[in-house]
């Protein structure tokens, strides 16, 4: 025999290339079943031929300890869908979906949000990433008015850095909201900061006639220092009113984002019938 057999038909390259080819199968199976670990399992259009598992299965769940306190599970498991106030338009799967009453709250089409956490982003030392200047100017609070007094501060009150707006850059606070209509929907309370960015993430407004407020993200808003307005394009003047709100005057989580993105984005299909229809 020839340097390397082992028998008179198999020799060592061949054996090497046969835990290669097996090796590689493997781990295309098991890349393959990491995929499943986001987005599984499936929202089923007919629960009559569900579910579409495929090969290979979907993987037990694995444990992942987050930074600040809890676990997370990947995959999640069997999510609660959101309410979807929209039907097909047509008997087949995958066929569009017509929104039911309001389009921009239906969770259908450009105002759809994914189901993230109802938690806040948090910064390294455990502080809400997304506050309001009041809070982020490091001033210690004792009550809180914008959307009814505070019995008590926030609990993160006074534990951030002096931040404010530099005096190069228009203060929006106290400016005129404009919406698509060219109509006020309000005025500008406060602006929410990312305190881990450095920039303006959300203006919040309060609409005319109303003692509660909304948020309004920065890069849908154009302020106009010279009118002392901020115009929208996304909205009109009275669908401020309809902004989801969020549950803490202090802080916004996850979800509370996409479902105030979600409203926004949904205007500007909805806002108007005329925004429905074909341009030419």
């Amino acid at each position: 025999m020839s340097k390397g057999a082992i028998t008179s038909y198999i020799d060592v390259a061949q054996v090497v290339l046969y835990f290669f080819w097996a090796f590689f199968f493997y781990l295309i199976y098991w890349l393959r079943r990491e995929d499943k670990r986001e987005g599984y399992p499936l929202a089923y259009e007919r629960t009559d031929t569900a579910p579409y598992l495929n090969f290979p299965p979907i993987p037990d769940p694995k444990t992942f300890i987050l930074p600040h306190g809890g676990v997370a599970l990947a995959p999640r498991g069997a999510d609660p869908q959101p309410p979807l106030n929209a039907v097909p338009t047509a008997p087949w799967p995958g066929a569009p979906l017509e929104p039911q009453g309001d389009p921009m709250s239906a969770g259908a089409g450009p105002g759809a949000h994914a189901l993230r956490s109802d938690t806040p982003d948090l910064t390294l030392e455990g502080l809400p990433k997304i506050v309001p200047l009041r809070i982020a100017s490091g001033e210690k609070l004792v009550t809180h008015a914008t959307q009814g007094t505070e019995a008590s501060p926030p609990p993160h009150s006074g534990k951030y850095k002096s931040f404010t707006l530099s005096p190069r850059d228009p203060d929006p606070r106290g400016m005129r909201v404009v919406g698509l209509d060219g109509r006020t929907a309000g005025k500008v309370t406060d602006v929410w900061i990312d305190v881990s960015e450095v920039l303006i993430r959300y203006l919040e407004v309060q609409p005319t006639g109303s003692a509660s407020t909304v948020l309004l993200p920065m890069p849908l808003a154009r302020i106009d220092r010279g009118k002392g307005t901020v115009s929208v394009k996304a909205i009109l003047a009275e669908q401020f009113a309809n902004v989801p709100q969020i549950k803490a005057p202090y802080q916004v989580t996850f979800l509370e984002e996409d479902r105030i993105s979600a409203y926004y984005g949904g205007g500007y299909l909805y806002a108007t019938p005329r925004r429905r229809e074909a341009l030419l």
